[in-house]
């Protein structure tokens, strides 16, 4: 997203109680997104890099009160509720201090320290890329399901209205008008999250959908619900709204064989949603309901009703189940891949064709 489009949906997000992150490349503007809004809303902005910081920068000191020991505030920590805590280099700070700052995410307090009020919370981070040094990549969903992950790249309309503001000399305004693949070699942001609905997720949207407007929702909906329950989630509660067809759903196509012919009628896209739907359906299996299929030879009543959906669904969308069930099978030990591997050997069998295996 171009960076006005970030910043005026971080404003929304944060007028809400929420939190937004900015995942983008160096130089692209996170910094001074923050510095904006701040200036806008008539707030204090204090940044936190926090790959720079020990626990004991955020948590402050330990002093001895009579016979307990107590935390002094840290010398950042505000006193007034017009202010904006930006947490910078999420993604290159120590887990340690992740941890520490957990508490402040959840409870908007350290220790014995409350935040005031009024007090906005924003993040920012690099995307986990090869040429960032990164301790380690945050794969913690109860970590990153605290934020509204919104995606930043560079945009040479928006920059060049910025640097005109900023007194950039005009020849390097006009240099960039006239090459603008200069501004930045890096465009392409890939934050290699998965993001998944839960409902904390569900509450947080909620709050952010209250301040949005209906014209708000037309032109963001997507990408706000999407940057904090997932794109397939956000893509069916969307089409909720719209009141378009419900999608089938994965449990009675699979093991009853029920609605087939319903997927003849749906869209292409609501095919895809369809699709993905089926793969959140074999991820959400626990063990005792693997093993209840197994025992009871569901296998090959799945691989047969996945062989029927193959003749609604485009060909692509359908090796996406294969490469899918073929990646289960590599991440997971004992039964769960063994699940995984009996059901995409069933499916293999009855798809008959060669080509089909190809494509994971």
């Amino acid at each position: 997203m171009k960076p006005s489009t970030v910043k005026y949906l971080s404003k929304k997000i944060m007028t809400s109680g929420e939190i937004p992150l900015l995942w983008g490349h160096f130089g692209v503007g996170k910094t001074d997104i923050a510095k904006e809004i701040a200036k806008e809303t008539g707030r204090e902005l204090i940044i936190l890099i926090i790959s720079q910081m020990e626990p004991g920068d955020l948590i402050g000191l330990p002093s001895r009160d009579s016979e307990k020991t107590v935390f002094l505030k840290p010398d950042w920590w505000p006193n007034k509720d017009e202010v904006i805590i930006m947490i910078d280099e999420i993604n290159r700070a120590h887990r340690s201090i992740r941890n520490a700052i957990m508490q402040l995410l959840i409870d908007r307090r350290i220790h014995n320290h409350v935040l005031p009020s009024g007090a906005w919370i924003m993040g920012a981070a690099n995307p986990p890329d090869e040429e960032y040094d990164q301790v380690d990549l945050i794969t913690d969903p109860a970590f990153m399901s605290r934020f509204f992950h919104l995606e930043l790249s560079p945009d040479v309309d928006d920059w060049v209205n910025w640097s005109t503001q900023e007194q950039v000399k005009s020849e390097v305004i006009s240099f960039i008008k006239e090459y603008p693949e200069y501004l930045s070699s890096d465009n392409i942001v890939s934050m290699r999250l998965n993001l998944r609905p839960s409902p904390r997720s569900w509450y947080k949207l909620s709050n952010v959908l209250s301040n949005l407007s209906e014209n708000d929702m037309e032109k963001y909906g997507y990408v706000i619900a999407a940057s904090i329950v997932g794109s397939e989630a956000a893509r069916t509660f969307l089409s909720h709204l719209e009141n378009k067809v419900e999608l089938p759903n994965p449990k009675d196509l699979l093991i009853e064989g029920k609605n087939l012919e319903r997927i003849k009628k749906l869209a292409n896209e609501e095919k895809v949603s369809l699709i993905l739907r089926i793969n959140n359906y074999f991820e959400s299996l626990n063990e005792e309901e693997m093993e209840k299929l197994l025992s009871d030879g569901y296998e090959k009543t799945i691989a047969e009703n996945i062989k029927n959906i193959s003749e609604f669904v485009p060909k692509d969308a359908m090796f996406s189940v294969l490469r899918f069930l073929n990646e289960m099978v590599e991440r997971n030990k004992g039964l769960k891949k063994a699940f995984y591997d009996k059901l995409l050997e069933e499916i293999a069998i009855k798809l008959g064709d060669s080509t089909w295996m190809e494509g994971i």
